[in-house]
């Protein structure tokens, strides 16, 4: 490291871990060695970066990342890139990668103030981040400036719709010869991509069982099909009902044709389903405002209203975790802290280690000041 006066300026030199030379001119000496001390001790602590990477825009960065999420499902990438298109890139296709933490803040307003929901704000973010991992990792960055940035939190939806076994059974009565789809879909807690996907190899009636091995998923309106959700295959226990309604579905047909078909015999597709079959039966049924999806939620509602343990019902839903399972529906479960309580004191009377009343005979008084 060194300085040299050129003129009235001054220009100081160092050697980066790389071993290529670096220098900056300064009017002032003094600012010539504050930046070769703060280089110094950058590279003393493993956290130097080369000035050029810190140049390179965004938008290149943004490009080299998504072309590594190959190994994504289909539809979770388009996602992706629809995210990068119209709200990430529009603000950031140009910015250098040295200048996105101090504009941060500034965005986060923006996408606050756009009307975007908490889950939108999130969603943009995350493939924002993903980005700058991405320039982490490739060396244009230093630390990810999205790390320790407080978000707007998610606020819990008041308003999914639990059916009754009554309100299946109008629902599925109004949906004529889909009636069976409807009752798999509240009993079961498959997705939509993955009751279509069904195939009759798939229905083990002798089990009654269903192996979910497979989904559909639209992606820019092209039906893709890939693994379920999570990549996890899974088997879901059928009623005995359930299962007598399917064998005439499945009953001598080939086994890999689909279960549940178009009337024409193609792939059901979900628009052309809610505009044909589901919204005429929720107007039918009385259920107005129901969506497709929430016969997932009736699924674990009735499953938990027969005291189906958490993870049962983890398992059948195919959540990643018993933690998703008990976010989304653990306020369905009975609060039973009373029959616990009921239970630990019925135990310790049957010990008689209860006195009849306060302090046990001798016993040494607390001081309040040291009971904490």
């Amino acid at each position: 490291m060194s300085i040299q006066k050129r003129g009235n300026r001054w220009r100081a030199r160092y050697r980066g871990p790389d071993g290529r030379e670096r220098n900056k001119t300064f009017t002032r000496k003094v600012d010539a060695q504050r930046w070769l001390a703060e280089q110094k001790a950058r590279m003393a602590r493993g956290e130097w970066v080369d000035p050029s990477a810190l140049r390179v825009e965004f938008g290149v960065v943004a490009r080299e990342w998504f072309d590594t999420t190959l190994h994504l499902k289909p539809k979770t990438r388009a996602s992706y890139r629809r995210l990068l298109d119209r709200r990430v890139l529009p603000r950031w296709r140009h910015i250098p990668m040295g200048k996105v933490a101090g504009l941060l803040p500034e965005w986060i307003a923006e996408l606050g103030s756009s009307g975007l929901s908490a889950s939108q704000i999130r969603q943009t973010v995350y493939v924002f981040s993903a980005v700058c991992q991405h320039a982490i990792r490739t060396g244009r960055l230093l630390a990810n400036p999205v790390a320790g940035l407080k978000l707007p939190k998610l606020v819990p939806s008041k308003d999914r719709r639990f059916l009754s076994h009554e309100e299946v059974a109008r629902l599925a009565a109004a949906a004529g010869p889909y009636g069976t789809l409807i009752r798999t879909l509240a009993y079961t807690g498959l997705r939509w991509g993955e009751a279509i996907a069904l195939r009759v190899r798939d229905v083990d009636l002798e089990r009654r069982r269903l192996d979910v091995r497979r989904a559909f998923a639209d992606v820019d309106g092209v039906l893709v099909e890939g693994l379920p959700k999570s990549h996890q295959a899974r088997t879901v226990p059928l009623p005995a009902a359930l299962c007598r309604e399917l064998h005439a579905l499945v009953n001598g047909r080939d086994r890999d044709a689909l279960v549940f078909t178009a009337p024409e015999g193609g792939l059901l597709r979900m628009a052309n389903f809610r505009q044909r079959v589901w919204g005429p039966a929720v107007r039918a049924a009385g259920l107005e405002g129901l969506t497709i999806h929430g016969l997932r939620h009736t699924a674990a509602s009735l499953y938990i209203s027969a005291c189906t343990p958490p993870k049962v019902v983890q398992r059948i839903l195919g959540h990643a975790s018993v933690v998703m399972t008990m976010d989304l529906y653990g306020h369905l479960y009975p609060d039973e802290m009373d029959t616990w309580a009921a239970r630990l004191n019925e135990i310790a009377d049957r010990l008689g280690v209860w006195p009849e009343c306060g302090q046990t005979e001798g016993a040494a008084e607390i001081d309040p000041a040291q009971d904490q």
